[in-house]
This record gives structure tokens, sequence and C-alpha cells, in this order.
């Protein structure tokens, strides 16, 4: 009788566990690679810009409230206005220096007085 109830009690354990599974299971959303390829190269580049940005405001030798940021496919863009050359190379090198960038494009940042 001990065995009965022992082998009935572990079926109803692995029952159990086997329904809660399936029902953990329907709660999370269906996964649609495709969209997850989709969105892959605009959170990249989110990604890039926000860390540049973010390296910009940081640095103290740098204007970073001065500089926008876009990246597109990898290449950071720069605009706006540097204080001085030395802080837009400076503010080129952080872009370069971030993981993911392909190269950096800073024709469209002038330097102030020039």
């Amino acid at each position: 009788m001990r065995k009965q109830a022992s082998i009935l009690a572990v079926a109803m354990v692995a029952a159990l566990s086997g329904a809660t599974a399936l029902a953990n299971d329907d709660n999370k959303p269906a996964k649609n690679p495709a969209a997850e390829r989709e969105s892959a190269q605009p959170v990249n580049d989110t990604w890039i810009t926000t860390k540049v940005k973010s390296s910009l405001l940081a640095d103290t030798d740098v204007s970073g409230t001065d500089i926008k940021v876009d990246t597109v496919n990898g290449v950071v863009h720069l605009s706006g206005t540097a204080a001085t050359q030395v802080q837009a190379d400076k503010a080129k090198k952080i872009a370069r220096d971030i993981e993911g960038v392909a190269s950096v494009d800073t024709s469209a940042l002038r330097v102030a007085g020039r």
C-alpha cells in the first residue's frame, strides 16, 4: 500500500509540474524571428547614438550639449558646434572608440569662430 501511495504521489507531482510548465509557456509571446532581424540594425544604431552622446556629455573636455549625434548603419554623424578644433577632434575620437562604430563623419561639425 505504501509503495502505491509513493508511486501515486510521484505521478501527481510529475503531472502538476508538466501542467505548470505548459501553463507558463502559454504566457510567453510567440517569437517572430523575422521581426527580430528587421529591428536588429535600428537598435544597434540607437545604442551607438546613445553611447556616443552619453560619452560626449560625460567628457569634461568636450561640450557634448552642442554636438548632435546621429547614426546610420554604424556610421556616426556629428553635427553642431565644438568650441575648439581640439574639442572637435576629441569628439571624433570618442565616437570612433565606441563599439560597433564603422566610421565617423564630422563634415557637419563646425568649430566656433570659423
